[in-house]
């Protein structure tokens, strides 16, 4: 399952969520960079559970290493494709998350629960020498309070299936808990030096994520974070839309729905991708609107409502809605 986009939009700008992004593509260059030497920058950036735990290891690095090792680690990758997985699911539930603690909050949100993900796999992992690197961690205690934050959000889902590729709308917490229970299958049937994935750590940051969410949630937030919130507020819709259209009449072959935009949106004209959740023979397509256009105008899509028998297609209609 690939997850494209939630229904849950953020109001602000996910400025955190967007650094913490470009920070994880900036230390892959460097790790580019190495070359011969990447190993040992792994080795020594990386985490390895027995650098703790064994003492005749732990002599050979500093206690600054060691420290610096607990949070490096979680901006490490092992290749484009581990960069590309786990930086797409920090886009898709991140924004929201940020949203909802505040910028400063959800920082050290996130490096506490990358931590948390890093101690559990030491504890799990007690001898290993093997390096763990990958800000999955992080990004599963950032599920783990997605998931309790919007339990009911729907998640649009690609679901590969032979030659065929559907769109589908999950909801979040069905999405999260086969998420969550595949970590725990996996970990149950592999262990990380086999299949060179920190399952357990996958745990404790969704765990842990839960759990510190409510104890983040209870922290009062400063008044420059909240003037810094109204900065960062958005100024258009999401990008991609999920719309339901329905018939006025029982068997019409026009179909009715609204779509929503802003303000800035609505003056210039924008694109949204516009996905249909069901019923429909194109599941996803680019909708124009031009600027200028006022609260309350329909537009109507020529043959995207129903195939009626003898009648042709109908004609799909959206009125637009102007987010103030």
């Amino acid at each position: 399952m690939i997850p494209i986009r939630d229904t849950v939009r953020s109001e602000t700008y996910p400025i955190v969520n967007n650094a913490l992004i470009a920070l994880n593509v900036f230390v892959f260059l460097i790790e580019l960079s190495k070359g011969p030497g990447l190993n040992h920058f792994i080795y020594v950036y990386g985490l390895v559970p027995a650098r703790y735990t064994v003492p005749e290891i732990s002599a050979y690095f500093t206690t600054g290493q060691q420290v610096i090792a607990l949070f490096s680690f979680m901006f490490l990758h092992g290749g484009f494709f581990h960069l590309f997985g786990n930086m797409w699911f920090l886009y898709i539930f991140g924004d929201n998350v940020e949203d909802q603690l505040g910028h400063l909050r959800y920082l050290i949100f996130y490096i506490v629960c990358g931590l948390a993900s890093g101690i559990s796999h030491i504890a799990l992992n007690w001898t290993s020498q093997v390096p763990t690197i990958g800000a999955s961690g992080a990004i599963a205690g950032v599920m783990g309070a997605y998931f309790i934050l919007f339990p009911r959000a729907r998640v649009l889902t690609l679901v590969p299936l032979l030659i065929f590729f559907p769109f589908i709308e999950i909801p979040a917490f069905v999405f999260l808990g086969i998420w969550f229970l595949f970590q725990f299958m996996s970990a149950a049937t592999y262990s990380a030096q086999v299949a060179g994935i920190a399952w357990w750590a996958h745990i404790g940051g969704f765990i842990f994520g839960i759990i510190f969410l409510k104890l983040f949630q209870a922290l009062p937030q400063s008044s420059w974070e909240r003037d810094l919130q109204q900065l960062a507020r958005r100024h258009s819709t999401e990008h991609i839309q999920v719309i339901r259209p329905a018939a006025r009449e029982r068997d019409g072959a026009d179909l009715y729905e609204t779509i929503t935009v802003s303000e800035h949106e609505a003056i210039f004209g924008t694109r949204k991708l516009i996905n249909v959740a069901e019923g429909f023979r194109k599941k996803t397509f680019i909708l124009n609107i031009p600027p200028g256009i006022s609260r309350g105008t329909t537009l109507r899509l020529r043959g995207m409502g129903r195939q009626i028998p003898g009648d042709g297609r109908g004609n799909l209609y959206l009125k637009v809605q102007i987010e103030e």
